[in-house]
């Protein structure tokens, strides 16, 4: 049953994955990141992604449309989403890992004499002026991939964050790197290597939404998810608090 379930998670994610390009003349093996992909291109990457499951799409998102859009628009939206999310959580079940293990940057934030105890009583534990400081980096981040470059429900690629270089006007400060490949090494890739790591990412992203979320019910409800028990300490806080009691 356990196994059924997050199968299911998994494989009900493949409907909002990057195209594969078919033109009139051939059919392309090639994956990319085009803007405004159809059911049909779901489909066909949905089959490279897991050969296995194939497209399983059981609340039919994919055929729906939001907001008054055309359906290309909300695939375009889905699609962000589930990039955007994948990418996070990659992030936080990294971040989760390293930080239970007492892995920290030397420096430590004023007012903090050290980090203790496991990733969410690290964050409680945070200054103030801190946890500002990272809750308003990100709405930056957040701010500009949606506002620099051509709008991924309207031509652009989802997944693709701007460049700071190429929108110097939006950006308050000169930034040395670009976010995404600040040292220019994708350039330098193959497509067939870019395909195979635009696969991979997406289905990491997948198993990183699980398992982060698995951390954090097994933090809270002891036994919920038996493969972490003892493993991951129980947490006393409030996940949810930042939404509860206002950002702080």
């Amino acid at each position: 049953m356990k196994l059924a379930i997050i199968t299911s998670l998994i494989a009900s994610t493949y409907a909002f994955t990057t195209p594969a390009v078919t033109t009139a003349a051939t059919k392309s093996t090639t994956t990319t990141l085009d803007a405004l992909a159809t059911k049909a291109d779901l489909v066909a990457l949905a089959e490279k992604s897991n050969p296995i499951v194939k497209y399983y799409d059981p609340l039919q998102l994919a055929s729906t449309t939001i907001y008054g859009e055309s359906q290309e628009a909300t695939i375009a939206w889905l699609r962000q989403a589930e990039i955007k999310h994948g990418r996070v959580a990659m992030a936080a079940f990294v971040g989760y890992c390293v930080q239970s293990n007492g892995i920290h940057f030397p420096a430590l934030p004023p007012g903090m004499s050290g980090f203790q105890g496991s990733p969410p009583e690290q964050w409680d534990a945070l200054p103030d002026a801190a946890k500002w400081q990272i809750i308003l980096f990100v709405g930056f981040l957040e701010w500009f991939s949606e506002s620099a470059g051509t709008h991924y429900m309207r031509g652009g690629r989802p997944g693709e964050f701007p460049k700071f270089s190429d929108h110097s006007d939006l950006v308050p400060h000169p930034v040395p790197f670009n976010l995404f490949d600040p040292f220019g090494l994708s350039s330098r890739r193959s497509p067939e290597s870019k395909e195979r790591g635009l696969i991979s990412e997406l289905n990491n992203g997948r198993l990183a939404m699980i398992g982060i979320f698995g951390f954090m019910a097994e933090q809270k409800v002891d036994g919920a998810v038996p493969l972490l028990k003892g493993v991951v300490p129980h947490y006393d806080g409030e996940f949810m608090g930042p939404f509860l009691s206002g950002p702080l």
